[in-house]
């Protein structure tokens, strides 16, 4: 799973050839975030949750419904080799400008609230986990502050 942020055909581009390390180069993409393949996308559903318990808002909204199919030709669903579907997906840009308005004070307090949720709804996290959701809770903002100068974020994952 990833998130990534820059333009969209270029996104595309280098996900359809599988040059998944373009992705990082900051010349050709505002931001991009490996998410690793053990990451369910509802965890970013709770963390939206946990963003609005601490801030008292209602945004973000939650990630599921700030993702839309894509509608350029090439977009959506391609495959792997026969190893599933990947799929692509475009992110409401309201989204990630709620997270990157997180203040850095707000955010181990969000990551905090995260890790609560996630224990509710998967039970006990084993504790070497939670050091690395922290982290990711930083990454998520900081991914987000710098997609804010893009043009599309887009959301790949795989079955």
């Amino acid at each position: 799973m990833d998130l990534v942020a820059g333009d969209q055909q270029e996104i595309l581009g280098a996900i359809g050839t599988d040059d998944l390390v373009a992705l990082s180069d900051r010349r050709r993409f505002a931001a991009h975030l490996s998410l690793g393949a053990g990451l369910d996308p509802t965890w970013l559903d709770l963390f939206s949750e946990a963003a609005r318990s601490v801030t008292g808002t209602d945004e973000p909204p939650d990630f599921l419904d700030a993702r839309r199919e894509l509608d350029s030709v090439g977009a959506g669903k391609q495959g792997e080799g026969g190893q599933g579907d990947r799929t692509i997906e475009r992110v409401d840009p309201r989204w990630g400008d709620a997270i990157a308005r997180l203040d850095d004070t707000q955010i181990d307090r969000v990551a905090g609230r995260w890790i609560d949720l996630l224990d509710e709804e998967l039970g006990d996290l084993p504790r070497e986990e939670k050091p690395w959701i922290r982290q990711l809770a930083g990454e998520l903002v900081a991914f987000c502050r710098s997609a804010q100068r893009a043009r599309d974020i887009l959301f790949a994952w795989s079955l």
